[in-house]
């Protein structure tokens, strides 16, 4: 079979949005430039799009336009190395999902245990957030919240009040062993998210869970977070002012 018609027969069968490079290609090294070449007059036809140096995806027309691939299939090689999660979004990228805001950022932010410099890949600025536990595909739901909760000043077009009405409704709806995960993750972030969380969490529980929280903190230590009295009633006993 004809290297062109190999990556057309390849490409047919990739869902719409999928996002692809050379390496998706089942040809030798010696057929390489080909590849290179019959991708790019697949761009020209408009039969794909590229996304950025080496990457491609099947667009998805609708009467609305072409849609972009999902920031997951975005930066999915950052996420993921030899079929382990190294990586999840964060940030900018989940507050819409989360329910938190209306806005959908070209910021694509993500987890890791280590940091890189951020860079551009097509219309999308990638940046990442330091994560110092360790990730896993079970507890990055739970990682996303307590990333949520530790900017929670810094969520696009929010504020506090309204962030804290969100999130008392996000810790309602978790069981108790995720409760207590999030208790044990939630203390390697920062004593502001913990304090915070800590309140949240006495809003929502009959019987408080939170006294692992409370014991990491330090009892003389205030913390800034305008609004949040406003909603929570144990403000006074984080000592968040």
């Amino acid at each position: 079979m004809k290297t062109t018609e190999n990556i057309k027969n390849t490409i047919d069968r990739l869902p719409k949005g999928y996002v692809f490079t050379y390496d998706d290609f089942d040809v030798e090294v010696k057929t390489k430039e080909a590849v290179i070449k019959a991708l790019n007059r697949m761009v020209d036809s408009g039969k794909i799009s590229k996304l950025a140096k080496g990457k491609y995806y099947k667009p998805e027309k609708t009467p609305f336009g072409t849609l972009q691939p999902s920031q997951e299939q975005i930066v999915k090689d950052l996420l993921y190395e030899d079929g382990k999660t190294v990586g999840y979004l964060t940030g900018y990228s989940i507050y819409n999902k989360l329910g938190l805001t209306t806005q959908v950022s070209n910021i694509i932010q993500i987890g890791k245990n280590e940091l890189r410099p951020k860079f551009n890949r097509g219309r999308y600025t990638i940046s990442f957030v330091k994560q110092k536990n360790t990730i896993t595909s079970k507890n990055i739901p739970l990682l996303q919240i307590l990333d949520a909760i530790k900017y929670i000043k810094k969520i696009p077009d929010s504020n506090v009040r309204t962030s804290c009405l969100r999130f008392l409704e996000i810790l309602k709806d978790l069981n108790l062993n995720d409760k207590r995960e999030l208790i044990r993750l939630s203390l390697k972030y920062p004593p502001s998210t913990r304090a915070l969380l800590g309140a949240l969490l006495d809003e929502v529980d009959e019987e408080p869970i939170s006294s692992t929280l409370k014991k990491s903190l330090n009892p003389i230590t205030k913390y800034e977070i305008p609004q949040a009295n406003e909603i929570l009633n144990t403000t006074s006993d984080w000592n968040i002012l």
